[in-house]
Formats: structure tokens, sequence, C-alpha cells
């Protein structure tokens, strides 16, 4: 009997034949498939005509009719099929595809470093592999060796390949987008020297700070964004005083006490930035007190930038990972030497005779560094009470 509009919305798991080989194929997911089953060559083969989802009963038999025409007339379907092939890239090829077209409007640095794992650790592995044909169980599989072994390197190619697989989608060669979400559910925690401090991929960081920007205004939410376009430690931003600040500079000085090196610590200080504490000055109860308090007096908990994110749905996310997150997006996205984003980060050299010949704060080139970190990160500073906030002079009155 043939189908119906009704019998196809409710057919149970199995095939459901329509007429003249085309039947509805129905998975125990509930996916629903129309299948058009044809006599070729001797061979009886099957030929799919789409999701029920996209296509109509009467498409599909329309469909399934043009299909048998076009055979009568001589057209080979497999043959088809098999051309089609040929022309789907493989792994590598479409990596360095997406490497050659992607990477004009990065820098140098960027540029010549982004093949080098794909050609160290992947395309030994999966590089000869139709890029079609790369799906989660195969970059499983491809990372396994390294993932413990050089942790953050593995994690970067993760990314990288996901750039590739989306990129491939766009080109046509993979018919459907390819979700990396479960390859870290199959593959082991891994302990490297972040610890339990996850850090969100560099990529994520512009939407977040748009989201909490454009949310209802907090002092956690200011602490959060202030904490970020920093790359400080939380209890650095949450114990910050005005009398730190010199915003005509726009410096922030932290004192020896209140870093974890025990040296004095000079963080240049971004345009946004500066408008987010134009923001917070103009709502202080103290002209010496703390930055981010209710009163003046009290410091936001240590645990409501945590609670922010857990509400935002990123309860793995710690704060400190964040300046993982920075040194990852400097290492991959900027040509500043590794020592520049060290002093950013206030890291203490583990070399002591390094550190005792190291003069330089390189902090014009770290003025420049969190500049680029801000304009990637994007300006999302409220613009609230900045217009009709009075100047700040140089450091707050104690």
């Amino acid at each position: 009997m043939a189908l119906t509009v009704l019998k196809v919305k409710n057919a149970k798991p199995g095939r459901h034949v329509d007429g003249r080989g085309l039947c509805l194929v129905v998975k125990p997911s509930g996916a629903r498939t129309w299948v058009l089953r044809m006599q070729l060559k001797g061979h009886r083969r099957d030929y799919g005509l789409g999701s029920a989802h996209d296509v109509s009963l009467t498409d599909a038999r329309t469909a399934a009719a043009e299909l048998r025409r076009r055979v009568r007339d001589g057209f080979d379907p497999v043959a088809e099929r098999r051309k089609a092939r040929k022309v789907i890239p493989t792994f590598e090829a479409a990596t360095r595809s997406c490497h050659e077209t992607l990477g004009d409007g990065w820098k140098d640095g960027h540029h010549s470093r982004w093949l080098s794992g794909f050609e160290r650790h992947l395309f030994p592995r999966i590089g000869k592999k139709p890029v079609d044909k790369v799906d989660s169980a195969c970059v499983v599989e491809a990372l396994s060796p390294i993932w413990l072994e050089i942790p953050e390197t593995a994690r970067r190619l993760l990314q990288r390949i996901g750039v590739v697989l989306d990129f491939a989608h766009v080109k046509g060669w993979v018919p459907e987008e390819v979700s990396l979400r479960s390859v870290r559910k199959g593959l082991p925690r891994q302990n490297d020297k972040r610890g339990h401090m996850e850090a969100m991929p560099y990529a994520d960081v512009p939407s977040l700070m748009k989201k909490l920007a454009t949310a209802a205004q907090t002092t956690g939410r200011d602490a959060m964004r202030f904490t970020i376009y920093n790359a400080v430690r939380s209890n650095e931003t949450r114990l910050a005083v005005w009398t730190e600040f010199d915003l005509e500079k726009a410096v922030w000085t932290i004192p020896a006490e209140r870093m974890k090196a025990g040296e004095t610590h000079v963080v240049p200080l971004s345009a946004p930035v500066l408008a987010l504490l134009r923001k917070r000055w103009a709502e202080r109860t103290s002209d010496a007190g703390l930055v981010f308090s209710n009163d003046g007096k009290k410091p936001i908990s240590d645990m409501t930038m945590t609670k922010l994110l857990r509400d935002d749905g990123f309860a793995s996310i710690t704060v400190h990972g964040f300046r993982s997150t920075f040194t990852d997006w400097a290492a991959e996205c900027t040509d500043f030497p590794k020592e520049v984003a060290d002093k950013a980060l206030a890291h203490k050299l583990p070399n002591k005779v390094e550190a005792a010949y190291r003069r330089t704060d390189f902090f014009e080139k770290r003025r420049s560094l969190m500049k680029q970190w801000a304009d990637y990160l994007g300006n999302s500073a409220s613009a609230a009470n900045t217009a009709t906030a009075e100047p700040i002079q140089a450091r707050a009155a104690a």
C-alpha cells in the first residue's frame, strides 16, 4: 500500500514501501531517509534521495521517477558517485588548501607555524585519508599518541582540525558539518602544567566577552572582563585599589606584596580597560577603596567570577585558565617572543642566572601585545556612565 503523509510522519523503525522501488527507511534513532531500489547492470542497488525531513513524499516520488528515467537513458549513478569521490581531496590536501586560503590574513610567524604540527603528527597517520572520511573516531586515533605526551600541542591540533573540517564543509568536500565535541570523551584526561585549571579555547573568548558586556552590569562581570583583558590572577583583580592606577598614563602598578612572585608588576592598560575603569570610577564609593567592590571596603568573593562562568554554562572552565588561554593566543596569533607573553603574565624566570642579567620588563612590547589582545577580544567595554564620568587625575587621591 502506498505511503501517505501521515504514514511517513508516524512510521516506526524499518523499511516502508511506497511503490516502484521507492521506500522510506526509518532508523532506530528516528532518522528518516528516502531510498530508491533499482536494477542496474544485473545488480540490485539502493540510491538515497535525501532525508524525509527535507524531502516531502511528493518530491521523493518525483525524484524517483526522474532517476528511473535517467537510468533508462543511460545514466550510471554508480559511475557518477565514483567520479564524485575522486574529486574529494585527502585530509592533507584539504589542510594545505585551508592553510593557503585562510592564511593570507595571518601574520608571517603564525602562517609558518600553523602547518608544522600537522606535518609532524597528523599527516603520517591520517593525511592520505579522504577528508570526508575524517570523523571523531579518526581524530581520536590520530591524537592518542600525543595527547598525554605533548598535551598543549595536541589541544592546539584538535582546534585546527576543526578549522580544516569546517573549511572542507564550506568547500563542499564534506557533506555535513563534523562535530568534534566528543573527541575528548575518547581520550584520557590530560594532566599537564594546567592541572585542574581548565582553559577556554581563545576562539571562544570574544563571544564570552560580548556576552559579559551586554548582560546586566554587575561588579562581578566587570571584574571578570578586567581579569581577562589584563590576563591577571583573580586575586590581583579582587584586591585592586584605586591608588594603584594612573589612568592618564594608562598603567596599573601592583605592589610586590600582592604578587605571587613577590615583585612589583606594572600592567599597561588597553583602551577597553580604561573605559571600564572610568565607568567604575563614576560608580565608586571611595577615592582610595577597592575597585571591584559593592561598598568600596569589602572585596568580592573569590567565587564570584567562578559562579559567573558556571551560570553561563562553563562549569569546567576556571578564571585562572584564561591566563593559559592568553598564552595560547599569544603563541598562535602573534609574533611576540614567549618572553614578552611571560612577562605580561608576571611569570618568574626559573633560571636565576638569566633572571639576574635580564633588566628589561618589555613594557612597550607588552603594551602593544595587550592592545592586540584587547582588539582580538573586541572592544566590548560598556558605554554606560563613561561619557559622564569625571576625569581621573594621575593616581586617585589616597
